[in-house]
């Protein structure tokens, strides 16, 4: 499957991530089409080529009007045009998508650097900037809450699976403010230049993770930088407390440098679409490398690596586990959200089989394929998420064909496929289907025409 290993040695924020998807091929212009779908309002995203130690990376950014890019000051902390969440807390970003040491003129669009130790110059070639101005569905507020913020990402015109994943990371962003601050969720709000900024940078990192046709994301030990950052009640400690609480079941560490590194947004992401690990993860084979640029000037690159190939997962003869709870007593409408989570967090695989347990009761048995090392974090989900009071589980072999990708043009759009080999020989080929049903909602064919049109579009490609 394709697959991407994100390498955070300079630590991850939204926008750093986004640079990076941008660099490895995601066009600016599909992702401005898209954000317009959220009807936002104005704002400018900016795309640039620069220099970082000696590393061409791309940098993004999102430039709001004049009256929302005022710094705010609550206390005795400011804030810039960044991410906010507070709920009585409140701290400065350092890296990526907050901190910005940038002055950006809308016209002339110049620029004022921060330069640190490194030897070389921080250089700006190729740059983009695009200004997107669509109606707003919804008023300006100084503050906005996760409730809100849901309500502006449902009412856009961006896809359900879109919509879902976004959700999935503005909640956890959310619950980790409010277990921090001692609130409720309800509680905790956004700042409005840094709910536009937030829903921007992890709704198109959800959609050009998909536009790669990424289904899996690793990630390697985070740094999270250290020191300590002002805030409205004094000084706190590097990560931030949303920051480590959204790190937790990742593996990070401080590293060398005394900069705030990790942002609550690029944790965020990770925590709800990435896998950690030690190392390249076994069975992954790389074909390109793309770099996401932060903001400040360090003595080390301060870049986030994208490392874009395919993951063989198990593919031959391996080893697994399968983890089991039976349930008869939850909803119906929970199961599909724990699912989610359990493939969020690294299940390999799950599914539901209808029994009949003891005495006639009708029951659903909820099972996990997972690698060992995965066990312990997936059943603590299993029994913090189910009502189920118990978790049985036992080993077991598996083969899986070779899976690689492609993407096929129809009159109506493009498709991504799948395909399956055994050796040198396909043996399966599956178009994508929220690409066909996205077309096929645009009208003129029915779904199984489309579905079909792409399938032998796919098989003439193989013949040529």
């Amino acid at each position: 499957m394709k697959a991407i290993y994100i390498e955070a040695f300079a630590g991850i924020s939204g926008n750093m991530l986004l640079g990076a998807l941008i660099d490895a091929g995601v066009p600016v212009d599909y992702l401005a089409a898209e954000m317009e779908k959220l009807h936002l309002g104005a704002y400018d995203l900016i795309n640039e080529r620069v220099n970082k130690c000696g590393i061409a990376a791309n940098y993004f950014n999102v430039v709001l009007p004049e009256e929302l890019q005022h710094d705010v000051m609550i206390g005795q902390h400011e804030h810039t045009h960044a991410e906010h969440a507070h709920a009585g807390h409140h701290h400065h970003h350092e890296n990526g998508d907050a901190g910005h040491a940038h002055e950006d003129n809308h016209h002339g669009h110049t620029h004022v650097h921060e330069h640190g130790n490194c030897p070389h110059q921080h250089e700006h070639t190729h740059e983009q900037q695009i200004a997107v101005a669509v109606p707003q569905m919804y008023h300006h507020h100084e503050h906005r809450n996760l409730q809100a913020i849901a309500q502006i990402i449902n009412a856009s015109d961006l896809s359900v699976q879109i919509k879902e994943r976004a959700l999935l990371v503005l909640t956890a962003l959310a619950q980790a403010e409010a277990k921090v601050h001692g609130k409720t969720i309800e509680e905790v709000h956004f700042h409005e230049v840094g709910a536009i900024d937030t829903i921007i940078d992890i709704a198109g990192c959800v959609l050009a993770l998909e536009y790669l046709g990424i289904e899996k994301v690793f990630v390697s030990n985070i740094h999270t930088g250290s020191g300590f950052v002002k805030c409205a009640h004094g000084l706190m400690p590097v990560p931030a407390p949303a920051t480590a609480e959204l790190l937790q079941g990742l593996r990070h560490s401080h590293g060398s440098i005394a900069k705030e590194l990790t942002t609550p947004t690029g944790a965020a992401l990770m925590q709800v679409l990435a896998t950690s690990c030690d190392d390249i993860p076994s069975g992954f084979s790389g074909t390109k490398i793309a770099y996401g640029a932060g903001t400040w000037e360090l003595e080390i690159p301060n870049v986030l690596r994208v490392n874009i190939g395919e993951w063989e997962a198990g593919c031959g003869s391996g080893d697994l586990l399968v983890a089991e709870c039976n349930i008869d007593d939850m909803s119906g409408e929970v199961y599909p959200y724990v699912q989610e989570k359990l493939l969020q967090a690294g299940a390999l695989d799950c599914w539901l089989t209808p029994i009949i347990m003891k005495k006639g009761r009708p029951a659903q048995t909820l099972s996990v394929l997972l690698t060992p090392d995965n066990l312990d974090k997936l059943t603590e989900l299993l029994l913090t998420e189910t009502t189920s009071l118990g978790v049985r589980y036992y080993a077991v072999h598996r083969h899986i064909n070779y899976r690689k990708f492609t993407t096929v043009t129809l009159p109506e759009g493009e498709v991504r496929i799948k395909y399956a080999q055994m050796g040198e020989k396909i043996v399966n080929i599956a178009p994508e289907f929220e690409d066909c049903k996205a077309l096929a909602l645009k009208g003129g064919r029915s779904l199984k025409t489309i579905m079909q049109a792409a399938t032998a579009a796919a098989e003439a490609q193989l013949e040529q």
